[in-house]
């Protein structure tokens, strides 16, 4: 019986809100546009994938991946998907088929499948890129990388289901952060008629009041950073165990806060039953100062 670690992944809703089923929808479009393109098959059966909110069954040999959303939205979202499935998605990008290739997708995902895997995914967040960006009114840039899982709680989780040519099912999950979701909602006030007057400014306080309240229970993950440091290709490519990366930061400068990668507080870290934890010294102010 295999031990699967929880990860941290709120239960799905019935319905999706239309902002994210139209995120996700587009990121099905191009799922199945480029693996219609690297089919290279005319003949073939394009790829059909259908929208599910039941979540996939948590494993040890799951592949994560992280997409960093910027431009007209911001926040992170996750693909998982099962070594299977990414092994068999791998496939379709180098033209591998038949009983040889089925059997290679029961075993553990090799690393070469690993990188057309991602060589795959980084072509569908290019082209989600495009498809995105005229919805949202603005540049989206969508950032591709190997991950472990993520460390905050999902707003929403949508999995992406096909068959291949036998029929064997291939599954991608999509979680979307709380941030994402949040960068996603449309932006519904209007501004006043001429013919109306501006409401009070007495009303403004409560009216934000009653706004936040409903974000109040919304987890959000927050990381630590200690220090930073840019490397060169070459050096990254020699690391090795034992090697120790110096960072940019000395010895007793504030460790940064961040939360979804913003800075929000900086302080020094504290050990509270033997846990790290952080005593914050400054909250950082995210509103710039007026011109």
């Amino acid at each position: 019986m295999n031990n699967v670690p929880e990860t941290p992944a709120a239960s799905p809703a019935p319905e999706l809100r239309p902002e994210l089923h139209n995120w996700c929808e587009a990121w099905k479009n191009c799922l199945q546009d480029v693996l219609t393109q690297v089919s290279g098959d005319a003949s073939s059966q394009p790829a059909v994938f259908e929208i599910s909110s039941q979540p996939l069954p948590a494993t040890d040999s799951d592949v994560w991946y992280t997409v960093v959303a910027a431009g007209a939205a911001h926040g992170e979202m996750s693909l998982r998907l099962p070594d299977a499935s990414g092994t068999r998605l791998a496939q379709k990008l180098l033209g591998e088929t038949g009983p040889a290739a089925e059997a290679l997708a029961a075993q553990p995902i090799t690393p070469e499948n690993k990188e057309a895997l991602e060589e795959l995914l980084r072509q569908v967040s290019g082209l989600a890129s495009t498809a995105l960006a005229s919805s949202l009114d603005g540049e989206v840039k969508l950032s591709l990388s190997a991950s472990a899982a993520p460390s905050w709680f999902s707003d929403a989780i949508v999995c992406l289901q096909t068959r291949n040519e036998a029929g064997v099912s291939i599954a991608v999950e999509i979680q979307i952060s709380p941030a994402l979701a949040a960068a996603l909602q449309p932006r519904t006030q209007a501004a006043p008629s001429p013919q109306t007057s501006a409401p009070p400014p007495s009303s403004t306080p409560s009216a934000l009041s009653s706004s936040y309240g409903r974000l109040m229970d919304v987890g959000l993950g927050v990381k630590l950073r200690f220090g930073t440091r840019r490397m060169i290709l070459r050096e990254v490519l020699a690391l090795c165990p034992g090697i120790v990366v110096e960072l940019e930061n000395t010895l007793h400068s504030p460790v940064d806060l961040l939360l979804d990668g913003r800075l929000i507080a900086q302080g020094d870290v504290v050990v509270v039953d033997g846990k790290y934890g952080l005593r914050i010294t400054n909250v950082v102010d995210s509103v710039p100062p007026p011109g």
